[in-house]
């Protein structure tokens, strides 16, 4: 296993991150059938940690908390706290009623000490904002965040989608006010989605912050054939609504690595995995339910993408309308596809 700096800190983390919204309670949140308990997710978490991946990716509302309960009970059977990074998310709420969710202050200070109870840790390594709160000012949230940071219940902040207008404005404000910068972004990225590649990538480049990208393999689609589905892709409602633009586009995508991976005798999740690595991603976050899924994220690191092969995977991209940000709207929240 390969370790990089998180963005500009000091924080080694592994080059890939196990995304653990599949761990949790099928009878708890909206995930559905593909959410395993925790008898049926142990085995992962322990293969993660013995393959030398050290950063877990949760958040508050996976099974409505029950991720962050799994993984808390569980990875201290396998490592010792000072060696692992955990990372949660706050932002969509765990209750319809105000102030149960969002990004202003008290919303946070609760957040924040729930998820400690759940982990039951006594800090967070890397705590993020889910997404962009439109109706909580951002000073009121670097601030907040600031603060969870000074208190020592949080060691470094980063986000998730969002534009890079509010990224940029974000991290001018903690600037300006002596507060604590978000170290990484969580944006949506892989071979099918690429819009990210427009302005918050160079954004991140320029400022020297971590990019660990969710659904790096398209919700599964790039490490399938295209005609081949699973129970996450039949029931997954969110998903569905990510991948529904230049259908062909994504199909040629979808054939190229297929090509690519029988050429090199590899999965093709080692191939679209590689394709992250070859543009200076610091960790994927990778999702685990099936034998064989950690080990194809592994051998990613060792597979080097010829440019010819990186050109043959990226040429049938068509631009599309971006997907995957959610906004606040009277208190609930909403799948929005924004022009940017």
């Amino acid at each position: 296993m390969e370790y990089v700096n998180l963005g500009p800190t000091g924080l080694k983390v592994s080059r890939l991150c196990l995304g653990c919204m599949s761990y949790g309670d099928t009878a708890r949140g909206w995930h559905g059938d593909w959410v395993l308990d925790e008898a049926q997710s142990r085995p992962f978490i322990r293969e993660a940690v013995e393959a030398g991946i050290n950063f877990f990716d949760t958040a508050n509302m996976y099974s409505q908390g029950a991720s962050e309960e799994v993984i808390g009970r569980l990875l201290p059977e396998f490592a010792h706290r000072d060696e692992i990074v955990v990372a949660t998310k706050a932002f969509l709420p765990w209750r319809r009623a105000p102030n149960a969710g969002g990004l202003s202050r008290k919303s946070l200070f609760q957040a924040v000490d729930d998820s400690l109870a759940r982990l039951g840790m006594d800090y967070i390594d890397l705590y993020q904002i889910h997404r962009w709160d439109e109706t909580t000012p951002i000073e009121e949230t670097m601030e907040a965040l600031h603060d969870i940071v000074k208190s020592g219940r949080v060691r470094y902040i980063g986000a998730s989608s969002m534009y890079a207008w509010q990224f940029a404005k974000a991290q001018e404000v903690a600037r300006r006010n002596g507060w604590t910068p978000f170290v990484s972004m969580q944006n949506h990225l892989n071979l099918l989605y690429r819009e990210e590649e427009r302005e918050m990538i160079p954004l991140c480049r320029d400022q020297g912050v971590g990019l660990i990208p969710w659904s790096p393999l398209a919700r599964g689609k790039l490490a399938r054939s295209w005609d081949e589905s699973t129970v996450r892709s039949e029931t997954d409602g969110f998903g569905k609504t990510l991948y529904r633009q230049n259908i062909e586009a994504d199909r040629a995508i979808v054939e190229a690595v297929g090509a690519i991976a029988e050429a090199r005798g590899a999965e093709r999740a080692s191939v679209a995995l590689a394709w992250h690595f070859a543009k200076g991603v610091t960790a994927p976050i990778i999702g685990a339910t099936k034998n064989g899924h950690i080990a194809a994220a592994v051998a990613a690191m060792d597979l080097a993408l010829s440019e010819e092969e990186i050109a043959r995977l990226e040429s049938p991209y068509l631009p599309k309308q971006p997907v995957g940000v959610e906004t606040t709207s009277g208190g609930d929240w909403q799948l929005t596809a924004k022009r940017g």
